[in-house]
Order: C-alpha cells, then structure tokens, then sequence
C-alpha cells in the first residue's frame, strides 16, 4: 500500500489534476507552494457550490484521490488516520466500516452521499473510482432530511479530465495482499467535446490477520458530452465486488477487560471450517445534465442515479456467555458461545433524482448565491428468512471446533422507504466583509416495515423541516470569523412487538441541534482553523412502565414504552493546521471534546460518557524533502487517541494510545514515463492497544491496532 504523506502537497495542485492522476505530483522535485488555487479546497456536499472552505461558515474536510493514494487508504474506515475529528465506530475488518463524527456513529443509511445523492453505505464503497471524499462535519439538516447528527460523508466520482490520461498501479501489503490498477481517458469528438474515462482494479486480499484471504474488483467507466456551450450531458456506472470473511471482535472476558499487549492481533475468531466469506456486490449508475441559462449566471441541473446491492453475510459469531449468564461479554475463562448466522441474498435498492436551480444573482441591491431545488428518494431493502443459532462453544485461542447449523430459523424484516425533500439555500454578501448564509429543507417521509412471515408489519408519514443560518466576516484577506446554527432530524417507530405499550406507532421526529463558531486563517505558507462546537441529540429509551426508568430488559408483554429520554451532549473544540516552509511541510490536526449523557429521567445515567467515543485526539504528518536527492520525500505519520468507555454505566475503559507509520516516497522520469515509488511501514514500533471498542447489538466488542505492516507501490503513467 502507499504510505502516509503530507495532504498539503496535493492541495497546492488544481483540482483537476488531483482528480485526474496521482502522478501529476511527480513532475515536481521537490514540494513547494506556488499559490492555491481554489478549487481544490471546495466541498459539493457542502451544499454552496464552489465557494471555497476557507470563506465557508461551518466545518469540512475534502481529501482528493492522489491524497488518499499517498495516505494508502482503500476503504473509507482508514480516513480516521487522517484527520483527528474522525474515529472508528465499529470497523470489523472483512466488513463495511463504520465511521464517528464529532463523536457521533454516521448512520449507514442516512449519511453517505454519493455526487451528493443520497446512497446506502451498508456495503463496502470503492476508493478506486473516486477522486475525493467530501466529509461534511456537524448537523447535517442542510443537505440531509434524515440523518445522524455527525455529518455527511459524499464520493465524488471521477470524471473524464481535459487531456488524455494513462496510468497503472501495483501494490503490495504483507504478508500476501497485492493489487493491479488502471485509470484511463481521453476526449474525442468536434473539440474534445466528448470525454470519457475507465477504472479497473483487482485485488487479492491476504491481510495478516489469518484466514481472511480473499479477492475484490473493480469497473467503473464515465462519459461526459459537451454538447453546446451551455450544455452539458454527463454518465457515469460502476460496478465492484468484494468476498472475504469478516473478522469478529475480542471482548471482556467476565468482569476483565483483557491485555491488549498479550493478544495477538492477527487472530481471526471466525475460524470454523465451514465458515463462509462475506460477499457484497454493488451496481451504480447515475446520470446528470448541466443547463446554463444564457447570460444570467444561473444553471438548471437534473441528476438522478439508482444504487443495486447484493450481499451474502456470514460468519461464526461470537456473542455473550450464557454459562455465566452475561449477554454482553466473553466467560471469564475465555470461551464463549458461538452460532451460525447467515442472511443471504440481502438486496438493497436505492434511487434518487434531484433538480435545483442554483446560481449568482442580484436581488435588491444584494449580491446572492441561490440553490432551490427537489429532491426525491426511494429506499428499499429485501431480505430473506435468516440463520442464527447457537452451536456450541468457542474460545478466544481460536481452536475450538463446532458443527455448523445453517437452518433458517429466525425472521428478518423488509424495509421500503419514500421521502420528498424540498431545499433552499442563499449565501448574501450583505457588506464586501460581511456575509449571511441561510438554508431550509422541508422533508416528506414515508416508511413501511414488515417481517419476512408478514407480521410486525409498521407504517407512518411524517413531515419537518430543518433550517440552517450562518454569519461569516471577512477581518482581513487572511482571517475569517463565523458563527452557525442548524438543525437535523432522525425518525423512528416503536418495534411492533407485544412488548411494547405503543407498539408500531411513529415516534415524534428528535431533532438535533448545533452550534459553531470559528476562526479560519489563509495565507501562501499556512492554512489553519479552530472550531468550537455544541451539539445536542435526543435519546430513545426504553421506559418500563412499571417504574418509570429506562430500561434494558422488556421481558413482558405490556411491560415497556419506547419514547425520548434526555438526550447526549457533545461540546468541544476542534483545531487544524497545515504549515510549509523549505524542504518541510507539516500537517496536524486535533480534537478535544466532552461528551455525556443528560435530562435522563434516571438520575444514575446523566454525566456517563457514551461507549467508543474518545474525547481526545490527535493526528500529525510530517514530509522532508532531500535536496541531495530530488524527488525523494521521508514521511512521518504520528495518531494519538484516548481511552474509550467499554461498558455503557461506564465502569470499564480501553487506554489511550499511540502510533507511528513511516515510509518514503520517491518521484522521478524514466525514459519519458512518471513514476512513484513508495515504501513504509505502519505501526513502526509494533503497539499493542485497543484501537476500538464498539458496544453493537447489545454486546461490547473490542479490536486490536493491526500489528507492523510493510507495504510498498509503483505507479507509472503510460
């Protein structure tokens, strides 16, 4: 794999090469800033067009293709290693990853946006086609109807570029994974006025933790046709499938949270004979057209796109103890009971189709940029019955041996959702200095559920909007202050089932609330920005009606009601600092927040922290250039991450750790072809910690920091 590299050094190139090829940073010797330009540092899914981050109210990070491929990362779980506001929320090797905000867990279904269309994440979503990833941080009611409050996560696709392009990658990761690449394109037609582009990609997965070999792909092509000045038609599908196993989590072994440093992290749990692997195929295509209405600065664009997954999930899992009568843990002597769970043939269909409106005007006197639009979308998921049976007992050595028990015995549940968003945006420059930005989304929402034998069957509407307000003032050309406020909106209804007092009705839309404010710096040699945040969720619970008191055990008919309770408060600060001078170029960045539960009607849960959530953070990245040998470039990586809360009433917690990545990075021409050579090592000092701590499904989880790992690369362009 490609090794870590300072992120600035693609942000001094145009956007379109950083789209484009990674190579284009080998036709320099040496990194050096030669000015920025502007389009490189905008973020689509940040909903105001190519305004550039600096000058924009709020909180985004945008890492291009060539960032990504210096930093090695292929799957959106190791973004985390980048930037410090990002942390692990359960990122099973083997499986699709989750990811935390703000100490908030993105929902898979609601916060992932592909060309900022909305897109179903409970997949794996290739890199290889991708030519930056937009994170949109804080509450996300602008761009979203429905979503988790940490932020949004959008895939820009790779579009054809302006000139011919040809390029190929090698990759090596030990002990065995290797991968082959290609990226292509060029333009034909009157003038180039059509474009097209291919990636392809194959990959042979042998990572070191054992048994969980195996294989991926990769196809992907877009066409855009120019077909006047003012129009333009753009397509794009891709196709990618991944099969391997899943790698389940160690855990506490009875009261015990066990030795990090006496684990070996290359242990795969999931080691039965008859284990299968996890497959997820995903099919993708969309179709945008550009209309620039004459002179007037104002364009029409209608996008649509329709996302097909296919998935087989399967594993020996894991879970609880019932020999010590502890669900939510490992035995105290290290077994634990294991059963066969196998969902297969999952298919998850997503479509959306947006038209808007959007462009610069002057109204009044006053300067605006505008976006009104509508945006539909269908979501549905069809499942079959499933397994999930115990058989028999396993132990955390890995060798224990049990028969397999694949009978489908247990429902699952068909999901069909419909929502209508209407949008509106407008950034007013009320002074050259001072500047309002105003947003509303007004959401129409219908969800219907039914179990695989027709029963639980559930179905509401429901109807909010989320508004959002932003004040920016330009002090200097270099210095920026904001303030910020907005709203988001997650919907749920009480499970149809007899135990529940309200059983399968809606629940009342919680909404989340933020505030921000912040300064932001940009000058030739430094970019920087510190973020205070405050943002406030509601909590579901279960409330036994017996007592009033949430609760963790609805073991009766009649017995519980799922309503709001409190809510989770999370305020901190959040700082970044990108710095170049002579062969050195720095990048860092860091978060420090609290984050605790409170208005709990019981007294004994407020001021907990939640479960997985650091509230510190640190991530910094440091490239030296060698003037005796130009185009060679050492690279340092440093992440530190605090301890983590194992159980939720808090009695446990993982430690804080630390880590190193080194590697080297070597650019030069040979016989007229670019070429890239890197080479490093994670985890240079082979630490032993928990990286992460997820509590999923009731069960806490623990997974290791990967062992040493060398990884080396080659990319030439042909």
């Amino acid at each position: 794999m490609a090794v870590h590299i300072l992120a600035k050094q693609q942000r001094l190139l145009p956007a379109v090469l950083a789209a484009a090829c990674p190579l284009a940073t080998a036709q320099t010797q040496t990194v050096t800033v030669t000015g920025r330009s502007s389009a490189a540092n905008t973020a689509s899914v940040a909903g105001w067009g190519d305004v550039p981050l600096h000058r924009l109210p709020l909180s985004a990070t945008v890492l291009t293709a060539a960032q990504l491929a210096d930093a090695g990362i292929s799957s959106l779980g190791d973004i985390t290693r980048l930037d410090a506001g990002v942390t692990d929320a359960y990122n099973a090797p083997g499986y699709w990853g989750q990811l935390a905000v703000r100490g908030f867990t993105l929902d898979n279904r609601y916060n992932y946006r592909r060309d900022g269309l909305p897109i179903n994440a409970e997949t794996l979503l290739p890199t290889g086609n991708k030519a930056a990833l937009e994170l949109l941080k804080g509450i996300s009611g602008i761009q979203a109807g429905t979503s988790a409050p940490g932020g949004l996560l959008n895939l820009v696709v790779k579009r054809p570029t302006a000139g011919p392009l040809a390029s190929a990658t090698l990759e090596w990761t030990q002990p065995g994974s290797a991968r082959a690449s290609v990226d292509i394109g060029g333009r034909a037609g009157a003038e180039g006025g059509l474009g097209w582009r291919v990636n392809a990609g194959a990959t042979r997965h042998d990572p070191s933790t054992r048994n969980s070999q195996g294989h991926a792909r990769l196809l992907a092509g877009a066409i855009s046709w120019q077909a006047t000045p003012q129009a333009l038609l753009e397509m794009e599908y891709e196709h990618s499938l991944q099969s391997q196993p899943s790698t389940p989590g160690f855990s506490l072994l009875g009261d015990a949270l066990p030795s990090a440093s006496r684990t070996d992290p290359r242990l795969n749990l999931n080691t039965q004979g008859w284990s299968l692997p996890v497959v997820m195929q995903g099919d993708t295509g969309s179709l945008r057209y550009t209309h620039t209405l004459g002179n007037s600065g104002l364009r029409v664009v209608a996008h649509a796109m329709q996302q097909r997954l296919r998935s087989e999930d399967r594993i020996a899992f894991p879970y609880g103890c019932s020999a010590e009568g502890n669900y939510d843990r490992y035995c105290s002597d290290g077994t634990f009971d294991l059963y066969d769970y196998r969902s297969e043939g999952e298919r998850r269909t997503s479509s959306a189709a947006d038209l808007s409106l959007q462009g610069r005007l002057s109204l009044g006197g006053l300067q605006h940029d505008i976006k009104i639009g509508v945006l539909a979308t269908r979501h549905s998921a069809r499942f079959e019955r499933q397994a999930f049976n115990w058989v028999g007992v396993g132990s955390v050595d890995g060798q224990a041996v049990v028969p397999p028990d694949p009978t489908l015995t247990d429902e699952n549940t068909q999901r069909s959702e419909r929502s209508t968003e209407w949008h509106a945006s407008d950034s007013i420059a009320l002074t050259p200095t001072l500047q309002l930005w105003a947003g509303l989304r007004h959401t129409q929402l219908q969800r219907h559920s039914v179990r695989t034998d027709g029963s639980r069957a559930t179905a509401y509407t429901q109807g909010f909007t989320t508004p959002w307000l932003g004040l920016s003032w330009q002090l200097a050309p270099q210095h920026m202050l904001y303030a910020s406020t907005g709203q988001g909106v997650e919907s749920e209804v009480a499970p149809n089932r007899a135990r529940y007092l309200n059983a399968g009705q809606a629940l009342p839309a919680l909404k989340s609330r933020q505030f921000e404010a912040g300064w932001k710096h940009r000058s030739d040699n430094l970019q920087a920005q510190v973020a205070w945040f405050d943002i406030r969720r509601p909590q579901w619970a279960d409330i036994l009606a017996a007592t009033g008191l949430p609760t963790t055990d609805c073991g009766s008919a009649d017995s519980c009601t799922r309503s709001a309770d409190g809510q989770t408060h999370h305020r901190g600060v959040e700082g970044s600092a990108e710095w170049q001078a002579g062969a050195w170029s720095l990048r860092a960045s860091a978060m420090a927040q609290q984050t605790r539960r409170e208005g709990s009607v019981d007294p004994l849960l407020n001021g907990l922290r939640p479960t997985n959530v650091p509230e510190r953070s640190l991530k910094a990245q440091a490239v030296y250039n060698l003037a005796t040998l130009p185009g060679l470039a050492l690279i340092a990586l440093a992440s530190h991450e605090g301890q983590r809360m194992v159980l939720p009433d808090n009695r446990l917690a993982t430690p804080g750790w630390a880590r190193l990545d080194l590697g080297l990075r070597y650019a030069h021409t040979l016989s007229g072809h670019k070429l890239v050579w890197r080479m490093g090592v994670d985890n240079a000092a082979d630490r032993r910690a928990w990286k992460e701590a997820p509590y999923q499904f009731g069960h806490t989880y623990l997974y290791p920091l990967a062992p040493r790992t060398w990884h080396a690369s080659v990319q030439a362009a042909l």
